[in-house]
């Protein structure tokens, strides 16, 4: 890119742009022994977490439960938010209806309605990182042990 790298306080604005308004994202999770899984999910963004939901028994599922913790990738990748969360696992019932029906309306796929036991994800970011290019990498940490540093 051709424009200077931006400082934090607009990294931020920009992430924070980007999880009200985007729809999916790169979700990393890992088995208990370590077996590596990416996919693409849905997600709505609350202010202060990211709800996902997929099957219970999926990879994606399986591994978020067991080990309760997420990465995700934000973007494409020159322009991109790496996010480290804390993982909640929720029965569909254990949401409350108004989120529930904000998630189906922002993600344009409700859960509830699919065949098959899905479960809620609830994501607490605790480190956020974002970049353009090789000039943004440092100041890339945006959040750290869930709080902004900016």
């Amino acid at each position: 890119m051709s424009t200077a790298p931006r400082p934090r306080g607009l990294r931020r604005r920009d992430t924070e742009h980007r999880l009200a308004h985007d729809v999916d994202v790169w979700v990393a999770s890992a088995s208990a022994d370590g077996v590596p899984y990416l996919v693409p999910l849905s997600f709505d963004w609350d202010g202060e977490t990211l709800l996902a939901a997929t099957p219970a028994n999926s990879p994606t599922g399986r591994n978020l439960a067991a080990t309760r913790t997420v990465r995700l990738g934000l973007g494409p990748t020159r322009d991109v938010s790496m996010i480290d969360g804390d993982v909640e696992v929720l029965e569909l019932d254990a949401l409350p209806q108004e989120r529930a029906d904000r998630f189906a309306e922002h993600a344009g796929f409700d859960p509830r309605e699919a065949a098959g036991p899905y479960r809620w994800f609830r994501i607490t970011p605790r480190r956020v990182q974002a970049w353009r290019e090789a000039d943004e990498l440092a100041g890339r940490e945006l959040m750290r042990d869930g709080h902004w540093l900016t």
